[in-house]
């Protein structure tokens, strides 16, 4: 593992928390291009309540943008997650060069998980995977979104209880 794909992942994780401040399911990303990020985004599906707000298509999406093409050859994607379907593809389609991913998605993955959609040679191209950079790290924040969540839940579902058990005393 280089020290430029920690550095770079370190970036995706500073998404990734914004997301979570959002309460989004904190997963960043960043597209990087001879050396300088390029793009950065983080997951808004609720905010916006897009199922296509993944944070590796909005950071195509600006990156794309800022290129002035869509191509995106030459740039290396850093993701938090291992890529769903739908980002693979998107990947696939704008040519991301290298795709570094810190956790694996045993529910989505497309980088190796469930499939290698990125490798396979039946595509027009192919983009390298680079996987479990700073992967404690990016599993870490997944597992503590989810705990809290359900946690969060546990504590509504008692309180209601508890508030229906106090109205039929009274």
């Amino acid at each position: 593992m280089e020290l430029q794909d920690e550095y770079f992942m370190q970036e995706a994780i500073k998404e990734a928390k914004k997301a979570e401040e959002l309460n989004e399911v904190p997963i960043g990303a960043v597209i990087v291009h001879d050396g300088n990020i390029i793009s950065r985004a983080h997951n808004l599906r609720e905010s916006e309540q897009k199922s296509t707000a993944h944070a590796e298509l909005l950071a195509i999406d600006q990156a794309c943008r800022i290129r002035g093409s869509w191509r995106l050859e030459d740039t290396t994607l850093y993701v938090t997650l291992e890529p769903c379907p739908m980002c693979s593809g998107a990947i696939i389609l704008s040519r991301v060069k290298r795709v570094v991913y810190g956790a694996g998605d045993p529910k989505g993955g497309c980088a190796g998980t469930l499939m290698n959609l990125l490798e396979d040679e039946r595509f027009n191209h192919q983009s390298e995977v680079v996987k479990g950079v700073l992967e404690k790290e990016c599993g870490e924040l997944l597992s503590t979104f989810f705990r809290t969540i359900r946690e969060r839940k546990r504590q509504e579902k008692k309180f209601k209880r508890d508030f229906k058990l106090t109205e039929i005393d009274s």
